[in-house]
C-alpha cells in the first residue's frame, strides 16, 4: 500500500490552481470547471494528480486512468482491474491510496461540532468517547474517517445505521488505520480487508 497526501493546499491561489485544471485530460478538466469555488477546482485536479502519480511511481502506468464507476459510486481502473485505489479531500488536504487489493481512504477536517451531527451519526460509546476526549473536534474526525472508509472499502454505500459501522460484529474482517494531525487540524482513515 501506498499513501499520497498533500496538506496546505489552501497555499495554492487561483494561478497555481488553473495550472493545474489545464494539466487534466479533457474530461477531467471539464469536471474541475463545474465547480464554482476555487477550493472545489483545487481537490478535484489535486487528488486525480495524485492518483496519476501514484500509478506511475507504483506500476509504471503512464496513459491516463479511465474509470469505471460502481453501483454506489466507487471508482476503479478500467484497464487495470487489480490495482486498487481510493481518494478523499477536504479543505486541509487531499488523499489517494493506491494497493493491490481493495482499499478505503477518508480525510476531514475538524470543525465546531454539532451535537445534532453528533448523535445522528455515533453510538453512545462514540459519544462519550468524543466528550471525554482532550479534542472531542479531532475525536469526532477520527471516528467519521473511520466510518468512511469502511463504508468506501466495502463499495455498498451507507447501508444500515450509521452509527453502527465500527461496531466489532461490522468490522470483524476489516483493518483500520487511523492517522490525526492536531497541529493541522485533520484526521484520515485507511480501511483495509484483513
Amino acid at each position: 500500500m501506498r499513501i499520497y497526501i498533500e496538506d496546505n493546499i489552501e497555499q495554492l491561489d487561483e494561478q497555481d490552481v488553473r495550472k493545474l485544471v489545464e494539466r487534466l485530460p479533457e474530461w477531467r478538466r471539464e469536471k474541475a470547471e463545474r465547480f464554482k469555488h476555487l477550493a472545489g477546482k483545487r481537490e478535484c485536479a489535486l487528488v486525480y494528480h495524485l492518483l496519476q502519480r501514484g500509478l506511475r511511481e507504483e506500476y509504471g502506468i503512464t496513459t491516463p486512468p479511465h474509470f469505471d464507476i460502481g453501483e454506489h459510486g466507487k471508482p476503479s481502473l478500467r484497464e487495470h482491474p487489480d490495482v486498487h485505489f481510493n481518494a478523499s479531500h477536504c479543505k486541509m488536504a487531499v488523499i489517494c491510496v493506491i494497493h493491490d487489493r481493495p482499499i478505503g481512504v477518508d480525510i476531514e477536517r475538524c470543525r465546531p461540532l454539532k451535537d445534532s451531527l453528533v448523535a445522528y451519526t455515533m453510538n453512545e460509546e462514540e459519544r462519550k468517547q468524543i466528550e471525554e476526549s482532550q479534542d472531542p473536534e479531532l475525536e469526532f474526525a477520527r471516528l467519521w474517517t473511520a466510518k468512511e472508509a469502511v463504508v468506501k472499502l466495502t463499495g455498498k454505500g451507507l447501508q444500515g445505521q450509521i452509527r453502527d459501522i465500527l461496531r466489532e460484529e461490522n468490522i470483524q474482517n476489516i483493518r483500520i488505520s487511523t492517522f490525526s494531525f492536531p497541529e493541522k487540524h485533520y484526521a484520515y482513515s485507511i480501511a483495509e480487508n484483513k
